[in-house]
């Protein structure tokens, strides 16, 4: 695959006038975007031999229930009133997820820990008290649309609303990403807003994934944001690298290596069976760029709600290069609450691994409270 470098940056630190490149979304929470009917001779070599084989990994990713139960040999597991169930649960928060992750989880197991995070459940149609479309105050943090900011230091651009999975404990799955600017352009107050304040030093890149936008797109963002000079690192969040490490190009290692900006990426892996083949090649091409790679995950019932879960997801982390960093108690989005696990139970498993493992494996665990001006450390 070729690599490319960022586009040449604008002539001043507010200069946010040059052409927008692209800003191709491929995969929207409400409306996935459908398999192409029509078999594309281009897609005959193997997806990583593609300059753009992400995409068509994407393209190719499962979208119905009833295909991902065959794919793993539940059919009669997860059939009758709870594929119904789940049915209207994917109604409202359509399933996506990439063959390459399907390929990690365990036939015939229905509690397979990679199944349970992107399989539509029927509980998820459950109003459950204390759990809100906007558990983390994401709208109360907005200066501009799409910029948030709630911490010192830092802001972050909700640059699209795309994912590669559609994990069904997302906090930012009832976010109004319709309303949120889309492409470099329609980003400039954003920009402008981070330019006008030599406070902040560090600008974050979520979504959705960041990562769902063609490099062009990204390249010029990134170009832009090196311009303003009070900013000195460049922070992704991403899943992309986990359940769909195709994503991981030289193009995309250019723009993000390529500017004066430290880079840090963000991964989430909830569960140490997500860092298999070819997530740990990608992983490493990061690492060898000389990325930053810190892991948040979230504390899951059902999932990794275990020391020895736990333990095996953080050794496993540090093994191919990434610092655990977050543990996350879950944010409480409607839809999520058969999720979430006690706050005393995850004190328990986090004095267990205290016990058990050296300090720098063991991630803090944390909880985010709308309006505070930082993450709230539970043990």
């Amino acid at each position: 695959m070729g690599g490319a470098s960022p586009p040449d940056g604008p002539q001043g630190p507010t200069d946010f006038g040059s052409a927008n490149r692209g800003n191709e979304i491929l995969a929207q929470p409400t409306t996935p975007v459908r398999p192409q009917p029509t078999p594309d001779p281009e897609l005959a070599a193997p997806a990583e031999a593609r300059p753009d084989g992400w995409r068509a990994a994407l393209r190719d990713a499962v979208r119905d229930p009833a295909e991902l139960c065959r794919l793993l040999g539940l059919e009669e597991t997860l059939a009758g009133p709870l594929a119904e169930r789940g049915a209207a649960a994917a109604a409202g928060f359509p399933l996506l997820a990439p063959r390459s992750y399907i390929d990690r989880m365990r036939p015939g197991d229905p509690n397979d820990p990679l199944l349970r995070q992107v399989l539509p459940l029927g509980e998820e149609t459950d109003i459950v008290e204390g759990f809100a479309a906007d558990p983390v105050g994401d709208s109360a943090a907005e200066l501009t649309p799409g910029l948030l900011q709630k911490y010192e230091g830092r802001a972050l651009l909700v640059t699209t609303g795309a994912c590669a999975v559609h994990c069904r404990y997302c906090f930012r799955r009832h976010f109004p990403y319709g309303l949120a600017p889309k492409g470099v352009e329609a980003w400039r107050p954003a920009l402008e807003a981070i330019a006008a304040d030599d406070s902040i030093h560090e600008a974050i890149l979520s979504g959705g994934d960041p990562l769902t936008l063609v490099d062009a797109t990204l390249a010029e963002l990134a170009a832009r944001l090196a311009a303003i000079p009070h900013l000195k690192r460049l922070r992704i969040h991403t899943r992309l690298p986990i359940v769909l490490p195709e994503r991981v190009t030289d193009a995309m290692l250019g723009w993000l290596t390529g500017s004066r900006l430290a880079p840090v990426v963000v991964l989430h892996a909830n569960h140490a069976n997500e860092l298999a083949g070819a997530a740990v090649e990608a992983i490493v091409r990061l690492r060898s760029a000389g990325v930053l790679l810190l892991n948040q995950s979230v504390l899951l019932r059902g999932v990794n709600d275990t020391a020895d879960a736990q333990a095996a997801l953080c050794e496993r982390l540090v093994e191919v290069g990434v610092t655990p960093y977050y543990l996350h108690q879950l944010d409480r989005v409607a839809g999520a609450a058969h999720f979430e696990v006690p706050v005393e139970r995850g004190r328990a498993i986090v004095a267990e691994l205290r016990r058990r493992l050296p300090g720098y494996l063991i991630p803090k665990y944390v909880q985010e409270i709308a309006g505070e001006p930082h993450k709230t450390v539970l043990t």
